[in-house]
């Protein structure tokens, strides 16, 4: 087991290293945890383009040192032009995932840094924008080798190759309107890294970055108009918090999925499971997770349009029967209506004063809509795939509404004054981050080891079947059994399978007393922890 970097003062966490480095630099400035965090966004932009950028979404959660919790919604609604019958007439089932029909929101992660930075600004930040976004300007004009690293598993070494793109070019098929086989993406994408650090980042949606986009999107077809970019912007939304044993945990409400994972750390907080690593602890958080998942299908959609206040699901009872209500020695069913989520990229930081930043950004599937502005070298999100195209379904396709969305960046405070940022990507985040904390928080294992120790994945079965629990390879076989006796339909992951499911994640932790930091990365990927 790898040992947890400890660092003095401050520290970040990235899915890169030249992102990493990137935050480390503007710690080193005088930069506050906010600053460090939009810089390193924009620089995974230039360096993980398959998975975020300046085309995709975002959600924020901010903590001041003394306390206060900010959420930031940084997600796009759904352009003018995107209507259920619009997506019918042309043949579609489901909302499209490639192309420009894909192209179904507003890119709204740009707007997120621009509130971001207002809140940084309040909290003493003072360094310019193009000191911000300068380390992705350079990293977008010069290529920083491949940009999308090998994952590999746990204890086995054994990399599992994600497709690379070098000197930030993507290699996406071709097809009407799609990104080209290797369109030289970065030098665009500088260009217009620049005008945002010369004109600011409103330019995006409001100056001439916003005309170059709007014009590509209507050449290529897509239902979201130059008015769709003028009127967005980020919201400033108030954080869902649940009390547990020794901690609060935080996350952003919908159509964040963050709602699954505090609902899956507050029902196994509540249950009768010993607090180690092994069985019952495994097969209670799994339970847990198949009951926060019920709730996460009915509830999470756009957020003016949820069946139920999310945060009635933390008042007294309702926890506790769901706790009660998990045979501990047997599985329960498995059945989510709701579609993979793609690939997404979790940055985290914590400052000198203590404070805490964690944030995800993605563009729904990997590579996005793989629609490429040519004007601009912005790759356009498919987050469309958070709708549905049945009018009295679950949160259909409407012109200016939310899709539900994976990202689900997660804080917690714990009660002796340590506080954790931490996240993950992938396609099921709140599997994955309830993982992390039931191994940090509950079973006392160091931040190292609890990224390190091989991860299980929930997941749907075939033609509506019984849910599969897949498990990472280097998986305890002694585990498997027991899961497997209690009634899991218990199957390893597939030779050569990218992560995918089992994500890339990373912690950080700050001390009260000594003021320091501890970080750590998932070995799955080849993201970084820095710090000062």
């Amino acid at each position: 087991m790898s040992e947890t970097p400890v660092f003095s003062t401050a520290a970040v966490a990235a899915p890169h290293p030249a992102v990493a480095e990137t935050g480390l630099t503007i710690l080193a400035a005088g930069g506050n945890a906010v600053e460090a965090a939009v810089a390193m966004a924009a620089s995974a932009a230039a360096v993980r383009p398959r998975a975020a950028g300046l085309g995709g979404d975002g959600f924020w959660l901010v903590r001041e040192p003394g306390g206060k919790v900010y959420a930031l919604d940084a997600s796009g609604p759904a352009g003018s032009q995107a209507t259920i019958r619009r997506c019918r007439d042309k043949g579609f089932e489901a909302p499209p995932l490639e192309g420009p029909e894909a192209c179904l929101t507003v890119a709204g992660a740009v707007g997120g840094w621009i509130l971001a930075l207002e809140l940084a600004r309040a909290l003493g930040g003072r360094l310019p924008l193009d000191l911000l976004l300068g380390d992705a300007i350079r990293l977008a004009r010069q290529g920083s080798g491949p940009v999308e690293p090998a994952v590999s598993a746990p204890g086995t070494g054994a990399p599992r190759p994600v497709p690379q793109a070098a000197e930030g070019a993507l290699p996406v098929p071709a097809a009407p309107g799609a990104a080209p086989e290797a369109p030289p993406l970065s030098p665009m994408l500088a260009d217009t890294l620049g005008q945002l650090a010369h004109a600011g980042l409103g330019d995006f949606y409001r100056g001439d970055v916003g005309r170059e986009i709007a014009a590509d999107l209507e050449r290529l077809g897509s239902p979201v108009l130059r008015r769709d970019l003028e009127g967005h912007r980020a919201r400033a939304v108030e954080p869902l918090a649940i009390r547990l044993r020794a901690a609060t945990l935080f996350a952003p409400p919908p159509p964040s999925q963050g709602l699954a994972v505090l609902l899956a750390a507050g029902i196994l907080d509540r249950m009768a499971v010993r607090r180690t690593e092994g069985a019952d602890l495994q097969h209670a958080l799994i339970e847990a997770v198949k009951r926060a998942y019920a709730v996460r299908d009915r509830v999470v959609a756009d957020p003016w349009e949820v069946p139920q206040d999310p945060v009635s699901f933390f008042r007294a009872g309702w926890l506790e029967r769901e706790a009660a209500a998990a045979a501990a020695d047997r599985a329960g069913a498995f059945a989510t209506p709701v579609p993979p989520q793609g690939r997404s990229l979790w940055i985290g930081c914590v400052d000198r004063d203590g404070l805490a930043v964690s944030c995800t950004h993605g563009l729904g599937p990997e590579g996005g809509s793989r629609s490429l502005l040519p004007a601009t070298g912005i790759l356009w999100h498919a987050r469309g795939m958070g709708f549905s195209l049945d009018p009295g379904g679950w949160n259909p396709l409407e012109p200016g509404r939310r899709p539900f969305h994976a990202l689900a960046p997660v804080l917690a405070a714990f009660d002796g004054g340590r506080v954790l940022a931490f996240g993950a990507g992938g396609a099921e985040e709140p599997q994955v981050e309830a993982q992390l904390f039931a191994r940090h928080a509950q079973a006392g294992l160091s931040l190292a080891e609890a990224l390190e120790a091989p991860r299980w994945a929930l997941l749907p079965g075939e033609g509506g079947g019984p849910g599969i629990l897949r498990i990472e390879a280097g998986f305890d076989p002694s585990l498997a059994r027991e899961l497997d006796r209690r009634g899991h339909r218990v199957e390893e992951e597939e030779s050569g399978e990218v992560a995918g499911a089992f994500g890339e994640a990373g912690m950080l932790v700050k001390s009260p007393g000594d003021g320091r930091v501890a970080g750590a990365w998932d070995p799955r990927s080849g993201g970084a922890v820095l710090g000062l």
